[in-house]
Formats: C-alpha cells, sequence, structure tokens
C-alpha cells in the first residue's frame, strides 16, 4: 500500500485546545484529530467521545481535571468507529451510551472496522495495547434519551443518518449547545465512507433548527457563537454535495470508480485541498458515493484488505 495512503504518514503530535462552549461546556480539539465533548453537571461529568486509545483518553481526562475534580458518570458515544470508542476504558464510566443502530453495527462490523482503522492512523494507535476490546455500551436508545446531571438536563437524539446510519447528537438545552459528532465538522474533510450522502442535507437541518449558539463538532475547532454555526454547518453539506453530486453523474451514465475520483477531485481539490484530513478522507468517500448513487443503500463494511483494493483501484 503506497505510503501516502489515508494517515499512514502523519506521524506528527497535534497540538490540542480545550475550549469553553458555555458555561460548564467544554470542546477538546486537537487540529482535525477526533474531538471529545465534555459536561459538567451538579454531581459529575458526562463525556462525549471517547477517543482512539486510553492514552489518547488520558489526555482528554487531563484538560478535564483542570476545571474540576467531578467523577466522570457517563459517556457518549456519537457512533461505532473505532478511533472515536476504544479509549473508552480511561473514562471509569458508569454508563456507557449509544444509539441501538450504532451498537447494531459493533456487532456487525466493530472488528472489521478496527482492524481497518489501526492501519489507516498509526500515530492515533500508538499505545494500542491497552485497549482491552471492543467497545460495548451499557445503555442504548432509538430515537432520544435524556439523562439529567443533577438539574442539567442533557438530550441525546438520533435526528438522521450522516456519518454513519446510527449517529447521535448531544443537546444541552439550559446554553442552547449541541455536540455533533462528525455530522458536523469545521476546516476538516467529513468522512462519508459509511456515510449516507443522501439523508445528510435532512440530518444537518435538523441540527439547524435548534438554532444552537454554539456546537461542538466532530473535527475541527469549537464552533462558538451563530454565525460560526451558521458557516459550519453550511460548509459541510457543501462539501458532503460537492462529493456526491459528481459521482452521481458519472454513475448514471455508467461511469467507472477510477472517473468517479477524477471528478470529485475537479470539484473539490480547489475547495478542501488544505482541510484536515482530506487526502485520507477522499478514497473512502468517493467509494461509498459510488456504492450509493448505484443503489448500495447500506455502507459495504472496510477491511484492511478492501483497503488496500479500492486504493490500488483508484491509483490503476
Amino acid at each position: 500500500m503506497s505510503k501516502s495512503f489515508a494517515s499512514q504518514g502523519d506521524m506528527a503530535e497535534k497540538k490540542t485546545s480545550f475550549t469553553e462552549v458555555g458555561e460548564g461546556l467544554y470542546a477538546f480539539t486537537a487540529e482535525g484529530d477526533p474531538n471529545s465533548g465534555v459536561i459538567i453537571g451538579d454531581d459529575s461529568v458526562m463525556v462525549i467521545e471517547a477517543q482512539a486509545t486510553p492514552r489518547l483518553a488520558r489526555k482528554v481526562v487531563e484538560h478535564i481535571r483542570t476545571v474540576t475534580d467531578k467523577p466522570i458518570s457517563h459517556l457518549v458515544l456519537t457512533h461505532y468507529h473505532a478511533v472515536r470508542v476504544l479509549g473508552a476504558s480511561a473514562y471509569g464510566a458508569r454508563e456507557i451510551i449509544m444509539s441501538d443502530a450504532a451498537r447494531a453495527m459493533v456487532v456487525e462490523r466493530g472488528q472489521e472496522d478496527w482492524d481497518s482503522e489501526f492501519g489507516r492512523f498509526p500515530r492515533l494507535f500508538q499505545g494500542h495495547e491497552e485497549i482491552p476490546g471492543l467497545t460495548w455500551p451499557t445503555t442504548t436508545f432509538s430515537d432520544r434519551m435524556t439523562v439529567y446531571l443533577g438539574n442539567r438536563r442533557v438530550d441525546i437524539m438520533h435526528l438522521g443518518r450522516a456519518h454513519t446510519a446510527g449517529d447521535a447528537v448531544v443537546w444541552v438545552p439550559d446554553q442552547e449547545v449541541m455536540f455533533t459528532g462528525d455530522i458536523v465538522e469545521y476546516h476538516s474533510a467529513c468522512y462519508c465512507g459509511d456515510g449516507h450522502f443522501e439523508d445528510w442535507g435532512d440530518t444537518l437541518a435538523a441540527i439547524a433548527d435548534y438554532n444552537p449558539r454554539s456546537i461542538a463538532p466532530g473535527r475541527g475547532d469549537a464552533l462558538v457563537g451563530e454565525e460560526m454555526v451558521e458557516k459550519a454547518i453550511a460548509n459541510t453539506w457543501d462539501f458532503v454535495d460537492s462529493t456526491y453530486a459528481p459521482v452521481k453523474r458519472v454513475a448514471g451514465r455508467g461511469g467507472s470508480l477510477k472517473e468517479a475520483w477524477d471528478a470529485v477531485r475537479a470539484e473539490c481539490d480547489p475547495k478542501f485541498a488544505d482541510y484536515a484530513i482530506y487526502e485520507h478522507c477522499l478514497p473512502f468517500n468517493v467509494a461509498r458515493a459510488y456504492d450509493e448513487a448505484r443503489g448500495i443503500a447500506t455502507p459495504r463494511i472496510w477491511t484492511a484488505e478492501r483497503d488496500q483494493q479500492m486504493w490500488a483501484d483508484l491509483q490503476g
């Protein structure tokens, strides 16, 4: 496999930030690496997204301890991807929450996803020996659930398919702040390899209907203020649409995957080439868009072997 594939050549340490997005609400960000969110309640703390390994999770905990010594009681995982969930053991949370659909994906493809992402992100999986195994939720929900951290209400909802079929968002009504997972990104490419292009825009619209004052996105800087929120939602939709529309045209005339790749590069490179993980995401995005445009509704399971074959097809 080429050294340029995915993030195999990205071994530079990223600078982390811990930004307050509302009273008692924080976004842990790391220059385009996966973000985590923090909600401080009356007596305990909820974390959103576990990171890829316990080693990375401890960095989140270190930042949490600069603002509170309250115990971490809840961990919300917005979807099943390995880089988001495999650090869960480091938090010691009594409750780990996922949507029903996300848990089903752990059953169906959790190990394959772990194996695939391990090969794509060697830097994120440093210290992988500490991972005790697949992360399983203690609590699941279908459409929505509410958790009370003392008097602080937290709504956890599935608003629609986008980044995966089981995406959850976390809404804190007292501050009108949302943690969106990878449904919304900021100056970072969307990973669409397990996505649903036709649904993503409707899910973004559902997020916008809440009129969030701030958003902690899946990747990129915290979005503080309505202007940044609106800009990021619009930009995320532009990225998704700019990826899918040219692939749909190519697939509609019976064109090849390589032709779809070339069409997406022509459309997206001028607008998004400087985005974090753009080159990493592009082959997976094109492959999934090509499948969806040809009527394959459920994303196919990525394996290390499929990664290699797809990359060879695109390069050839």
